[in-house]
């Protein structure tokens, strides 16, 4: 499918170009009209068109949120009216805006609504005093939010950091508020410490019994509570929380997700694995007008397919459309939950001699579902991590291919493809299957994966993005946030450099590609995955308005600085939805990121609680009744939170309580 998409898009592009040659010539060879007058030019600094025709340019100019000319500053100056708004770069650097190719936007409004409470140099925290002080901050810079969503959360905190070298507990957080809850994320994501309201909505009192697995920390003496929890007492609270925030609330944690997804240069994003419930609460936002930037939404295949068929569309309304179906076969590379056609390399927990994984869905389902997306015309994306899960998703498409034919361009595509063998990389060409890869694995767990999962030798081939150019086969980079960061740049770093965070080697060198390729697979390469690469993804006459400027342009100077780039302004449409001011930096200090290792709580929480909601679904295996599940919340990722994540986006949407445990 990929050469058939190259030949066809080479010939129509050449044809697309021509007509706008000749229509721009023929607007620019009058004067120009208040009609014909663009309503912004931008030039000043390099421009990446990402279209190979054209990559550099020296200006753009917009008119109604479209692009109505790109080439010289001279020629496209000559749409300069009136009132055109002049913007100059000023040396910095213009793209297209970024399309999110995998991430969960929902739940990544609870990151993007949570406060710092790391340690220095990352955070102010260094001791209860500006602990406190940096919550009220938080809360007067988040004024009409806290009312909303009634909530106050901070992930972060270190009691070993802290000078008073403790837990703060109920009697410090209760000054802060003894009306809205308060819930703070220890650093490790194993403990909370929660005011008195937090606990009363929780229903923990002196005489609630510790739970299994979990610690109700008591006052001296005394069997009240003093705030903290352990474990399986910390994890359900956030659940009840969020259960109570209400619809406006949700919608406002919805709000809050597309604007970080702004912050970092995303003018498209992605709520990659739905529920109705959640769809239901997106389109209330769209409907307001409540969503800066357009937002693609796939439910899961397995939950409400009728629901898949009713809203599904090619079009936005709103900024929002349901845009196809969500399957997933197996779990996670880290959590040595992905399903594998051979063992783990040296698997950390109790697990059977030639332990190598297991699926999600049984054959059947994952059969029926891919059938179902191909007799009925809708996208499926799905989550496929190990390679046994990609054998039976190879298989499924075959069979569907075979049943209903493969010239259909149905654009079906691979989330994650972590552990991919080569032989089944041409499988994936053979069916037309887009490989959404996930580079930026190697920076989080490249090192985890060579010493544990793979091995030092296989290892080297996690997303393997060089396999798959090798082939002449496009793909697409994606964060999952919000378990990483919707951080446009680290996508970047990841996908050209693939050095592991902690021992800063690079995993795989034969898999790096160039930065311009690397720009492709969150750029034209995910527009076209999203069947919108007519609208979206390069900047041409004709496209949406859709860019993202940075500090400086990634193609030059050291690849192993492009993590230090800043997104400075994101233009949805030809208007600006996000500037990097004074006022912004500031409220990103205050707002929940990532400390100086590339880590943060959030994630830590969430893979805590998805370890301990494995061992509580999972506790044995049909191997023997041996104990599958590693407990070591670090070998966790997006992929086995993803079903944490459903019940945060559910409990968000619904107002019900999220089942964490």
């Amino acid at each position: 499918m990929f050469h058939h998409y190259q030949k066809e898009s080479v010939t129509m592009n050449a044809i697309y170009r021509v007509s706008r040659i000749v229509a721009a010539c023929l607007v620019l060879a009058s004067p120009v009209s208040a009609q014909q007058a663009a309503d912004r030019i931008w030039f000043g600094g390099p421009i990446l068109a990402m279209n190979d025709a054209a990559m550099r340019v020296e200006a753009v100019a917009e008119q109604g949120g479209k692009i109505v000319a790109v080439g010289s500053k001279a020629n496209v100056m000559k749409l300069k009216g009136s009132k055109t708004e002049m913007i100059d770069l000023k040396g910095r650097t213009m793209l297209p805006g970024f399309v999110d190719a995998h991430g969960h936007v929902t739940a990544g409004g609870l990151q993007a609504l949570a406060a710092n409470m790391l340690a220095p140099p990352d955070g102010n925290v260094k001791d209860i005093a500006t602990l406190q002080q940096t919550l009220r901050d938080w809360i007067a810079a988040n004024e009409a939010t806290v009312k909303k969503v009634n909530l106050i959360v901070g992930f972060g905190y270190d009691n070993a950091t802290l000078a008073e070298q403790r837990h703060p507990t109920r009697e410090d957080l209760d000054p802060i508020s003894k009306d809205v809850p308060i819930l703070l994320v220890h650093q490790s994501g194993h403990l909370v410490a929660a005011n008195s309201k937090a606990l009363e909505i929780g229903g923990i009192t002196a005489e609630t019994p510790d739970p299994a697995g979990g610690v109700i920390r008591r006052k001296s003496g005394s069997k009240e509570p003093d705030g903290v929890l352990e474990e399986t007492a910390a994890f359900p609270l956030l659940g009840k929380l969020l259960g109570q925030v209400g619809a406006e609330g949700g919608k406002t944690f919805v709000r809050a997700g597309s604007e970080l997804w702004a912050r970092f240069g995303y003018t498209t994003a992605q709520e990659g694995r739905a529920t109705p419930a959640v769809v239901a609460m997106l389109r209330q936002v769209a409907d307001a007008g409540g969503l800066k930037i357009d937002v693609a939404a796939y439910p899961d295949v397995l939950i409400d397919r009728e629901f898949i068929k009713k809203t599904f569309s090619p079009t936005y309304a709103g900024r929002l459309r349901v845009a196809g179906a969500k399957l997933t076969i197996d779990g996670s590379p880290q959590g040595f939950t992905a399903w594998r056609d051979r063992p783990y390399y040296k698997p950390v927990g109790n697990y059977p001699p030639g332990y190598s994984g297991y699926a999600a869905a049984t054959p059947e389902q994952v059969i029926d579902a891919i059938n179902w997306a191909y007799a009925n015309d809708v996208q499926i994306i799905t989550h496929v991590n190990g390679e046994a899960a990609s054998d039976l998703h190879i298989a499924a498409h075959t069979l569907a291919q075979l049943k209903h034919g493969g010239v259909k361009d149905r654009r079906p595509v691979l989330v994650h493809g972590q552990f991919l063998r080569e032989d089944q990389v041409d499988s994936y060409k053979r069916l037309g299957v887009l490989p959404s890869l996930f580079p930026m694995h190697t920076f989080y767990w490249g090192d985890w994966h060579t010493s544990k999962t793979m091995g030092p030798v296989l290892g080297q081939n996690i997303s393997p993005t060089g396999w798959v150019r090798k082939r002449g086969m496009i793909f697409t980079s994606h964060h999952d946030a919000p378990v990483a960061f919707p951080d446009s740049m680290r996508v970047l770093d990841a996908t050209v450099t693939r050095v592991a965070r902690g021992s800063g080697k690079v995993i795989g060198p034969d898999q790096r590609v160039d930065v311009i390729t690397a720009l492709k697979a969150m750029t034209i390469w995910p527009a076209w995955q999203h069947y919108e690469e007519k609208t979206k993804g390069s900047i041409e006459v004709g496209k949406l308005a859709d860019f993202v400027i940075l500090s400086r342009d990634p193609t030059q100077g050291d690849p192993n600085t492009i993590d230090r780039i800043k997104v400075t302004e994101t233009v949805k449409e030809g208007t600006t939805i996000f500037k990097l001011t004074a006022q912004e930096s500031r409220k990103a200090d205050l707002m929940l990121k990532p400390d100086g290792r590339g880590e943060y709580a959030f994630a830590r929480f969430l893979r805590a609680a998805a370890a301990h909601r494995e061992a509580a679904t999972f506790p044995s295996s049909a191997q023997g009744g041996e104990m599958l599940h590693s407990h070591d919340h670090e070998s966790h990722d997006v992929s086995c939170t993803s079903p944490v994540l459903i019940d945060l986006a559910a409990a968000i949407a619904s107002g019900k309580v999220a089942v964490l445990n």
